[in-house]
């Protein structure tokens, strides 16, 4: 899963150029074979740190769509999925130290910065979301691996 996270994300960012929301519902809709509907992935456009007002950083929110999306798919009802999304935030904030994009990009903001500066990020906390809905699901341990 690792490996196949961290090539999509590279072909994401740097061949399509996708912020990090939708290279994160992206990911998560391949390894868990849910689509997502490209009204989503339009909505997602200004979905990174509030289209670069550095606010919360669209690794949480693309994963937080997904997740909404996900527990659709399987049947749950709309309170488990506000819960979801609040225990994600919590779990998300615990592990990596902020929801905030200005406070999890890697040395903050500079003229200079290279684009998808949090590519290895980004790989970090797809792969946390993986795991986190994984056990959603009740497939805890059974991580979905996409193929491709």
């Amino acid at each position: 899963m690792k490996d196949y996270i961290a090539r999509r994300v590279h072909e994401l960012y740097y061949g399509q150029d996708l912020n990090c929301a939708r290279t994160t519902m992206t990911c998560l809709s391949e390894l868990f074979d849910v689509p997502v509907e490209l009204q989503t992935f339009a909505a997602a456009v200004g979905l990174f740190g509030a289209g670069g007002y550095r606010a919360q950083c669209g690794l949480v929110e693309g994963a937080l769509m997904f997740i909404g999306i996900y527990l659709r798919q399987l049947g749950r009802d709309e309170s488990e999925a506000v819960k979801a999304c609040y225990d994600y935030a919590a779990e998300f904030e615990t592990r990596f130290g902020s929801l905030r994009c200005r406070e999890l990009r890697p040395g903050g903001f500079r003229d200079d910065d290279p684009p998808h500066l949090c590519e290895k990020l980004s790989c970090e906390t797809i792969e946390f979301a993986c795991r986190y809905m994984a056990r959603l699901s009740g497939r805890e341990g059974k991580v979905p691996v996409a193929e491709g």
